[in-house]
Formats: C-alpha cells, structure tokens, sequence
C-alpha cells in the first residue's frame, strides 16, 4: 500500500469571507468556510499523484475560515481538516482526521467507500484513524459556459404536467441512446429521450435528487445502493454518478447542457431537493462534512441530550432550521441552482420538517419567510412535500399561497374510488374538482393541488392493479420495509398471471387512472414509465434497487405501445381545452336554474338528477357523472379576453357492473360525442354521436367522457 504524502503548502493570502465555498477567479481560488466552533482549520489540496498539501486558513471573520491561493484553478481537488472541541455531550465532534467535504462545493470527486475510519467508533475520544481515500473530496469548478440564447419557457401552472423521472433510470436500457451515454446527464439530454418526452405532451421533468448523495454503508455492506438518492451530503454539486464526461468538474457543464437542451424543447426542469437532513445519519452514521464542520450549528439535537440528534426524518438527523447559517446555506443552495444551473423550480422532500425551527411545523417560519421575499426564488416553481415522520407532520393544505403541494388525498381517494370502495363519492369528486376544501380557504388556486396517483415512492401504476401486497423481499430487510397500506387491488390475481380477464381489467383500471388524473383540476403529475406500464414486480420501495427491479425497459408489448398512445391521447386533449385545466376553482354554485345559464359544474346521478345531499351520503354510491361548462369560464386569459370552450360530460363508473346513464336534457346540449371511453382496448371509441335524453351504457369500472362544442362560440360566429 502506497503511503499518502502530506506537505505543508505556501501561506494563503487573506481572501475573503463571501462567498462561501471554492470561487474561482480566472487567476485563483478563494476558499471559505462557516464554522462557528473551529479553533484552527486547514484546507487540504489533493494534487493527481495522491499528494496532500495542507494550507492553513488563517483568516476569520464572523465564523468564516478564509484564503486565497493564486494559480489554484478548475479542477483542482480539495478537502478541509477542522481542529476544534471534542465534546459530544455539549454537541461538538470535531476531529482533524476527518477529511471532510466543503458544504459549498460545486462539484464532488469519489464516493465513499464505508471504510471505518469514516465512523467515530472509539468510545473514548476522537477515532484517529484518517479518512483521507476513503471519502468525497471537493473538486474547484469553473464556472463560464456558453448559454447561448438559452430561455426558460416559463410554463403557467395552468397549464402544466409533471412528469416526475430518474436520471439513470430513465435512459439506463433505451436502445437508441449510445451505450456510454445511458443514465446519464447526457443521456437524458439525447434526442431520443427529449423525443419521448415531447411526444408524450408533459411540459416538465421533475427530476429525482441529483444533488450530490451518499450510498449507505448499510446497503454497500448488501450488495445494494441507494438508488433514489434521498441521502444528500452536497447541495451545490450534481451527483457524479450521472455523469457520462468525467468527475472533476466536467458533471457540472454536462448538467448544465442538459437544461439547455431541454429548455430548447420546451421543457421546464424541476429538481427534488432534500434540504432536511444530510447522510451523515446519526451518531452512529460517518463523519463526512456538516458533523466534523460544526455539529451543533448544522443540526437539530437533542435537547438537554446534546449526544443525539433530534430526527422528523426517519433517517437519524435533521437540519436545525433555526440556524442562520443553515438557512442561508439552503437559500444559497437554491439560488445557485436557479441562477447558475437555469433550474425552473424545486419539489422539497418532507418539506415540514424545513417548517420547524423549534418542535411544532409553523407555517410562518423563517424558511417561509426568506422564500417569500427572495427575488429568485420566489419567481420559480416550489411544490412541497407537505409531510414528515414527525409528530403533527402532515400539512397537506397548510403551506403558504405560493407554494403548490403534492396532494396525498388525492392519490388516497382516486385510489379509493376506483377499487370499488364504499364511502368515497364525495371525497373522490373533491378531489377531481381541485381540492377547493384543501386550498381555497387560504385563496390558493388548483395549481396549490399538485394531483397524482403514483410517485416514485410505492407501487408503479402497473403494479396498483397487480398487486395487493407488497413484495419487497429483494431489499434484504425481510419485506418489513415500505408502506403496507397501499389502497390497491390485483383484480384477481396477485402479480403476473395469463388470464386474460384479469389482465384485461388492469388494463383498463390504468386507463381509468391516467384519465382521471389528466382530466382532474390542478397540476397533474406522471411518474416515469406508467405510460409504459412499467412494473417493479410488487417492490413498493425500491430505493436500493439500481437495477431492472428501477430502471425502464422499453422492450414494449403492444399493450404497452397502446397504453402509451393513450396517455399522450389524454394530455393531448388536457392541452387543448382550457376548462380541463382552470386556473381558479369553480364558482361552487351547482344546481341549475330555470331562469339562468347552466352553472360551470353540474354534478348527475345516473338518472341525469342533479344529485342531491342523500345521493352523495350513500355508501354503496359508486356512479357520477360531472358536466363542465366551457361557456361558464369566468378567468379571462393573459390578455383579458373571455375564455370559451367545448363543454365536457365525464362519466364515472367504478361499481362491478355496468351502469345505464340517461344523458342530460337538451339544456346541456343537444349531440354528444365520445372521446374517450375506457372499456375500448385503446381507450378511444370510435367518436359517435349521443343525443340528449338518451341512454348510455358505462361498462363495469369504466369512466366516459363526452364533448359538445361550445354554445357561445358558435353564437358569436353567427
């Protein structure tokens, strides 16, 4: 084993306290870092032959450790070695032996590789063993490219689709993206990827963390690793293992090319942030930056209990959200990414717990705050996981109005409904409308509802109707892991089988889904591979699962190809009809008058009765029909003018038989044609005309929707 030289570099000059992290100049670095518990810190320069040069930062102002080293360029790798108090009871575990990874760093070199000199195992003071070749190192990045005429096509939430995506996973078995480049950053900037997604008709990809994570010891230690990437230990730098060009700062420009590309597609790009805790875990878990830096600053303990970590995450730590240093880490981490990475907007993971600067989750705190008021942040698109494991954790509803919200009630009640449950009428019709009960009371709009039915976390759409348990056998923990409550339903048989009823039924029950879901007020969201009919084969939590278990295969059957040509189908249709996505609720008045125009929404009994308060109580009631009124759009569009529109009849039948529905009277219209009907193999029937007053079979958990166009509009054209 070769002997890691260390030499004592040049004295660094002053340089200065901001900004934080490694900034190069075009003639040198600047270095700073925060710790407010430091006695003495040392950077550490990594040169190509191993060789450590340690640098010593003298300078310090307001808890800021600072040099500058002329002739220090892009590329050059670094780490920091932080001398300080070794007191866990008071909340301090520093230990020079650490090597430890700048917290601002823009680009990241290596993975750790779970050796135990990365552990604070000696139970009577600081491990001395070095972690030098074991850990992450920073990498000075430079920050010029070419942006071109690289526009943000600034998407209205009115109008957009989400399709939530993993980087590796998407592209990992495509066939028409070369080899070297699948999985990549690259590879998902290729045109065969930017085609699908395109051809598909969604105008975001929601990408799931690529800020630089940590593969568990747990899971490295299985023969496993963390897929997800749920684990974060740098907020400014792209994960280097989705780079297809090279680690020491090339990940940076080749992230970067791909929001380019997709910007030049017409596709916004939206990252998952996982801003409430780091890997580091608890103090059990390794010494990697943020411990070794300046534990008590960076997180949340214990109170009276300063050894351990106060944890809403359910992975052994959490941010201290009341922290100056942490809030403008976090607050510099996001403009970083918007400003420098052209980034369109951020979905945070367990976003209560970025909500507790002390115990309970308060809507009003300093995060909020410094979002509302921040000029970049605020202009960008900000969805909130409105939930964490801790206690009062679930917020769905209570973020504040600029915030949009992934809706878990609506994936619970769509669920619900078409499983044939009792009891989950006028919750399912709640949510189809936009969730005005969540929202409105605080005078948000449905844009607040972000609606889906899977997410990356659970079952695939595919695996919903396949499975009623989960099989989760494959992550090594005993199938103890991941939700056991999943409101699905196999149809008849649990996981693969080739009866062709069963199969049938699935089929259809994920085209109800998709339907309802591209048809439902608010912003709708995909995740990726339901268009395919992806499965995982029953794994509900495959966050370790770097494998085909993840990643797309798109060897597709003509199932598939046709479950695909529906999808794009229906947000075809969403696209073109404005009353399919409002941008404010429905005015709530929904009976009808004699003497006055049909209201916006109509909600029918299968009788074509308006229904009443009993229709909506009963249990068994599992049949509705909704008409949306496309002359009755009160919102103007951006340029004032009324909005006019076709006028919608959608029918919902999620009872075992089929369902007779007396289409309504020729106040409603007069001919109706169907557009979609999901008992039809393809989804789409063969457009024919229904007269009002009629009788219209809806097949057995099936929904219909029917169009007429628009009275107003053909009354001014006269």
């Amino acid at each position: 084993m070769t002997r890691r030289q260390t030499r004592k570099g040049a004295s660094a000059w002053s340089g200065r306290p901001y900004p934080l992290g490694a900034e190069y100049d075009g003639e040198g670095t600047n270095f700073a870092l925060f710790s407010e518990v430091a006695e003495r810190v040392e950077l550490v320069l990594v040169d190509e032959d191993g060789t450590h040069t340690q640098v010593p930062l003298t300078e310090v102002d307001g808890f800021v450790w600072h040099g500058y080293l002329p002739g220090v360029g892009p590329g050059q790798r670094y780490g920091y070695r932080v001398h300080g108090p070794w007191a866990p009871a008071a909340g301090h575990r520093c230990n020079p032996a650490k090597l430890l990874l700048d917290p601002y760093a823009r680009a990241v070199d290596g993975q750790i590789d779970n050796h135990p000199s990365l552990y604070e195992r000696n139970p009577d003071g600081p491990d001395p063993a070095d972690s030098a070749g074991h850990t992450m190192l920073g990498v000075v990045t430079d920050p010029a490219f070419d942006w071109g005429d690289d526009t943000r096509p600034c998407r209205p939430y009115a109008d957009t689709v989400i399709y939530e995506a993993h980087v590796k996973g998407l592209t990992r078995t495509h066939p028409d993206v070369p080899a070297e480049l699948r999985g990549t950053y690259a590879g998902l900037a290729h045109p065969a990827a930017v085609e699908h997604l395109t051809s598909l008709g969604i105008t975001a990809v929601e990408l799931m963390p690529v800020h630089q994570f940590v593969h568990d010891g747990v899971l490295h230690d299985r023969g496993l690793a963390n897929y997800w990437g749920y684990n974060t230990i740098g907020f400014f730098a792209p994960h280097n293992g989705y780079a297809a060009h090279g680690t020491r700062g090339q990940q940076v420009a080749e992230f970067k090319s791909m929001v380019k590309t997709l910007h030049a597609a017409g596709l916004e790009v939206i990252l998952d942030v996982v801003y409430n805790h780091t890997a580091e875990g608890n103090e059990k878990g390794p010494t990697l930056s943020f411990r070794g830096i300046d534990n008590s600053s960076y997180y949340r303990l214990v109170d009276g209990d300063w050894e351990h970590y106060y944890d809403t995450t359910g992975t052994g730590n959490s941010l201290l959200m009341r922290h100056p240093y942490v809030l403008q880490l976090i607050m510099d981490s996001l403009r970083y990414w918007v400003t420098e990475m052209h980034i369109d907007g951020f979905r945070f993971d367990l976003a209560a717990t970025l909500a507790r600067q002390f115990h309970e989750v308060d809507r009003l705190s300093a995060f909020f705050d410094l979002i509302q008021q921040d000029p970049v942040i605020s202009r960008v698109k900000l969805i909130a996981e409105p939930w964490d494991v801790g206690e009062g954790g679930y917020q769905v509803g209570n973020f504040p109005p600029l915030w949009s919200e992934w809706n878990g009630m609506y994936r619970d009640a769509v669920r619900d409904f078409w499983r044939g449950e009792d009891h989950t009428l006028g919750e399912f019709a709640s949510r189809l409308t936009g969730s005005s009960d969540l929202y409105q009371h605080s005078r948000r709009r449905p844009r607040a509802s972000v609606n889906f039915v899977t997410a990356h976390d659970g079952f695939t759409l595919r695996d919903l109707v396949s499975y009623n348990d989960k099989h989760n056998d494959a992550n090594g923990e005993d199938n103890q892991d991941g939700e056991s409550t999943n409101r699905s339903w196999n149809c008849g048989a649990e996981g693969a089988t080739r009866d062709p009823a069963v199969l049938e039924l699935r089929a259809r029950q994920q085209r109800n889904f998709l339907a309802t879901l591209l048809l439902s007020q608010g912003i709708p969201m995909l995740c990726h591979g339901d268009e395919l009919g992806r499965t995982q084969r029953g794994n509900n939590n495959a966050y370790c699962q770097d494998n085909e278990i993840s990643w797309i295969d798109w060897r597709l059957t003509e199932e598939q190809r046709d479950l695909l040509e529906f999808t794009r189908y229906v947000i075809r249709l969403r696209t073109g009809h404005p009353v399919l996505r409002r941008r404010r609720f429905f005015l709530g008045e929904t009976l009808t008058r004699a003497d006055q125009p049909l209201p916006d929404l109509v909600w029918l009994a299968p009788d074509a009765q308006e229904m009443t308060d009993e229709d909506w109580q009963r249990g068994d009631a599992h049949c509705v029909g909704v008409f949306l009124n496309g002359d009755a759009i009160a919102e103007p569009d951006p340029r004032g003018r009324p909005v006019v529109d076709d006028s919608f009849l959608l029918l919902f039948n999620s009872h075992w038989e089929p369902v007779a529905f007396r289409l309504p009277d020729a106040t409603y219209g007069e001919r109706w044609t169907a557009l979609i009907d999901t008992a039809e193999p393809e989804g789409t029937p063969d457009e024919s005309e229904h007269k009002a007053g009629t009788a219209l079979t809806v097949g057995p958990r099936t929904m219909v929707l029917l169009s007429r166009p628009s009275r107003r509009a053909r009354d001014e054209a006269e």
